[in-house]
């Protein structure tokens, strides 16, 4: 599968560390520690042993849409290949840059391949419109209640107890958000699945700051 090249301007990994200043900045320095922290654990403990891998069957699962209606994912994945993106939620704002920055590069390369691109959080479908307004998404952004399907692909992890607290101190919490209202949230991932339905391509990132780019999952694709 082969189509036209996309040119990039810039990178995920450009715009967070545009971004990192400024916020750090506004949280101050013991939350910004706090933070520092638990992505150092992270990048430490590294990505789940059981975590899905290249070959592994995607699990059916049913997701919710902004509106809280019901889908069959296979129904939403199409006949082809399609593209996962498993993002922690719109409160995060290392994923909204993620999300606009697919918006802008991915979305329109896997159009012209003819390629599903599906972003799936945990959140009520509340946070799936956040999330779409955040970013001004055109592409399906899905819910995944309780992370079944994260669960079953080993992806499923939660904000370090510190974390939390510092959440609360910057006004929310993670399981309010959450459709089971539980913290518990994916690794930022991408999957490339076939046809069929398998991995063909897996990015999990222990570290939410660190993000896949669109040149990777597009050569992904494109060696389908």
């Amino acid at each position: 599968m082969t189509s036209s090249t996309t040119t990039i301007s810039t990178t995920i990994a450009d715009e967070i560390a545009e971004f990192v200043p400024g916020f750090t900045g506004a949280i101050g320095p013991e939350l910004t520690a706090v933070f520092d922290g638990e992505q150092s654990d992270l990048r430490a403990a590294g990505v789940p042993a059981g975590a899905a891998t290249v070959g592994t069957a995607l699990p059916a699962a049913t997701v919710l849409d902004a509106d809280g209606a019901s889908h069959d994912l296979s129904a939403l994945l199409g006949t082809g290949p399609a593209v996962l993106v498993f993002y922690r939620g719109a409160w995060c704002p290392f994923c909204n840059i993620t999300l606009k920055h697919y918006q802008q590069t991915l979305a329109p390369a896997l159009d012209e391949r003819g390629v599903r691109l599906i972003a799936i959080s945990p959140q009520a479908p509340e946070g799936t419109q956040a999330a779409v307004e955040n970013g001004e998404l055109g592409f399906i952004v899905v819910s995944d209640p309780g992370n079944a399907l994260a669960g079953a692909l080993g992806i499923v992890t939660a904000p370090s107890g510190a974390a939390q607290e510092a959440h609360t101190a910057l006004g929310f919490a993670v399981k309010d958000s959450n459709a089971d209202d539980t913290p518990a949230i994916p690794y930022p991932s991408v999957l490339v699945v076939d046809a069929d339905r398998r991995i063909a391509f897996a990015d999990i990132k222990a570290d939410y700051t660190q993000r896949t780019e669109t040149p990777e999952i597009l050569a992904a694709v494109d060696a389908l």
